[in-house]
């Protein structure tokens, strides 16, 4: 059973999502919270999957919430998803930076919403279908100078080669048409990759693409 909790200070977008997801077998709402303070609070007491999380909530904002979530050890297994009006709403990416596993646009159709609470419990990050390269471009373009990249001395030649291609927005059967493998290799390395590097999705790893400076903006074409 997948547990989701909802942060969002407008009761019809908590109750809609609630009536959706409970309506699934596999998932279970297990908390609802109106603004960050309490999302954290409930988050630390419920330790759900997923929380879906609005960005622009009263007394703590979705961001900084999403930052003491993610930033907690004893939370390492909850993924946030955050919740946006617009698809490329300027704090999504400080969100994903902050640790947010991507974003959601509300007026999502339902079973997108679904199939994204489902996928992101897979570990796979959450870039709204036809602005994923968008989304990195422009996040690339608002990135600091790449740092040192001492942290891929760990990596292989092959998995830096996988880091590239999800940096610049290649799902795992993309990598693995590109690199002639099975989709299952592609996710084998793509998981490693992740493991050695400490980061806690895909968003995480795009993240470090760019930050370590191995992929740069304007190679997406």
């Amino acid at each position: 059973m997948i547990r989701v909790m909802l942060a969002d200070d407008q009761v019809l977008v908590r109750a809609g999502f609630s009536a959706l997801l409970d309506a699934q077998e596999d998932v279970e709402v297990c908390g609802e919270a109106p603004d960050g303070e309490q999302a954290v609070a409930l988050v630390r007491e419920q330790r759900p999957d997923v929380v879906l999380m609005d960005i622009r909530m009263p007394v703590l904002d979705g961001l900084e919430a999403t930052r003491r979530i993610t930033g907690d050890p004893d939370l390492a297994g909850v993924k946030v998803v955050m919740l946006t009006t617009f698809e490329l709403d300027e704090y999504v990416f400080e969100a994903i930076r902050a640790g947010a596993s991507g974003f959601l646009v509300k007026d999502t159709e339902p079973e997108e919403l679904v199939r994204a609470v489902r996928a992101v419990v897979e570990g796979d990050a959450l870039l709204s279908p036809g602005v994923t390269r968008r989304l990195i471009s422009e996040f690339a373009a608002r990135s600091k100078e790449p740092a040192a990249a001492a942290a891929l001395d760990e990596l292989t030649e092959r998995e830096r080669e996988v880091m590239a291609l999800v940096g610049m927005g290649l799902s795992n059967e993309e990598i693995a048409r590109r690199l002639v493998v099975s989709p299952l290799t592609a996710k084998t390395h793509v998981s490693r990759t992740m493991v050695k590097l400490g980061v806690r999705d895909r968003a995480q790893l795009v993240v470090q693409a760019y930050e370590s400076g191995l992929v740069r903006p304007g190679w997406l074409g």
